[in-house]
């Protein structure tokens, strides 16, 4: 098959030969890299912006891309991203669906063949994944967990090391080339509710909070710790920032209480954040959906930047009235919808969110699609994006 060009159907990426998409990926990432070092620094103003202390424009992280995207599109989305770099960098060590695959491993699973095919795997923590044909991302399909007289062997023997030899050896080339010079992100996905939900299922987790509240509690303090391990490692990096993910909201509302989240997880969060400013870097916090009652506790708590901030999910402008100036801001831009827009309607979009979220607050905003963008996007759409993020504030 030849190579794709941006009018390949994006149902055909997946057939494309296993090495072809490898190639292109890798052109890619190292056509990308090659620029962002021939690049100025980012580290210092990035970080200014990111307190709310002005910039000539909001700094982006808009290579926020599916793999297959990537594949579909590839020299000509390098291009783009070599005239227009990004600002901020994700130094992630690995494919959190994946997991850590140490070298003592046997049966290795492919990244970019796992989240470019359909089929299924087992990750460390014993959580089994699957990817459907056609999908963004994995989800998992089976759990470790299914009944608490589980629980004691899981701790004893199956638990992960966080800091297990190796843990970050994938990050660590991207943080060579860029961490001294530019805004560096380590990336700690499923930090504690969706780990927990990853470990016993979403269904049990909902129920365990009123019915096993000693158990849960014992797990999410197991949970805890590792985070906060696996976070002081990440902090011995040149990193400038932890970015953490637990997506809290549905597209309406909080997915529990209030009550119930400050009672089992706000204490474990603070904990970590302190941490992390303790290492004087920042704390971006990822949660999808609509989060807008938990914000209050976190910026009490020390989140400096809020991701990714969904428009389908929370009114931009009610959140900006309300946190504006006491929190900063990531995403914004519906990924959902992204390959719906007119290019001319994506350059209104940007201009509107970045006058809401970024220029009253001393451009204290990352403009970014609020998660990752899916193959089916226009490569024009992208182009008008990356080309109106990057314009200057007048």
């Amino acid at each position: 098959m030849s190579a794709p060009t941006s009018r390949t159907p994006a149902w055909e990426i997946s057939t494309l030969p296993f090495s072809e998409r490898e190639s292109i990926v890798e052109r890619f990432e190292a056509r990308v890299n090659a620029a962002q070092i021939a690049s100025p620094p980012t580290k210092d103003w990035v970080r200014k912006a990111l307190q709310r202390q002005g910039a000539r424009r909001c700094p982006v992280r808009l290579k926020r891309l599916s793999p297959d995207v990537i594949v579909r599109y590839g020299d000509r989305l390098a291009e783009l991203f070599e005239e227009y770099r990004d600002d901020v960098i994700h130094a992630q060590p690995y494919e959190f669906a994946v997991g850590f695959q140490p070298q003592s491993r046997s049966a290795r699973v492919e990244e970019l063949q796992a989240l470019t095919e359909p089929g299924e795997w087992t990750d460390e923590w014993g959580t089994r994944w699957g990817r459907r044909a056609g999908g963004v991302g994995a989800s998992p399909v089976d759990v470790p967990i299914k009944d608490w007289s589980q629980l004691d062997a899981y701790l004893g023997y199956r638990m992960p090391d966080p800091l297990a030899p190796g843990r970050l050896d994938k990050a660590l080339p991207v943080l060579q080339m860029h961490g001294e010079s530019k805004y560096c992100v380590g990336v700690i996905h499923l930090s504690l509710f969706e780990r927990l939900h990853c470990l016993r299922g979403m269904e049990n987790t909902f129920a365990d909070f009123y019915t096993d509240e000693k158990k849960v509690t014992q797990l999410l303090e197991a949970l805890a710790e590792y985070l906060l391990e696996f976070t002081r490692r990440s902090l011995t990096t040149p990193v400038s920032a932890i970015f953490l993910g637990d997506d809290w909201g549905s597209q309406t509302r909080m997915m529990v209480s209030l009550p119930l989240w400050r009672k089992f997880f706000r204490a474990h969060y603070r904990r970590v954040f302190e941490e992390i400013h303790r290492a004087e870097r920042q704390v971006i916090f990822h949660s999808c959906g609509n989060v807008f009652g938990i914000i209050p506790d976190l910026i009490d708590i020390g989140v400096d930047v809020l991701d990714p901030v969904q428009p389908v999910a929370m009114n931009i402008e009610e959140v900006a009235g309300k946190f504006g100036g006491r929190i900063s801001f990531s995403g914004a831009i519906d990924d959902q919808r992204l390959e719906d827009y007119s290019p001319q309607e994506i350059r209104d979009i940007v201009r509107r969110t970045t006058d809401a979220l970024g220029r009253p607050f001393g451009c204290g905003y990352i403009g970014a699609p609020a998660n990752t963008v899916a193959l089916t996007v226009p490569l024009e759409n992208l182009q008008a994006l990356i080309e109106t993020f990057h314009e200057e504030l007048k």
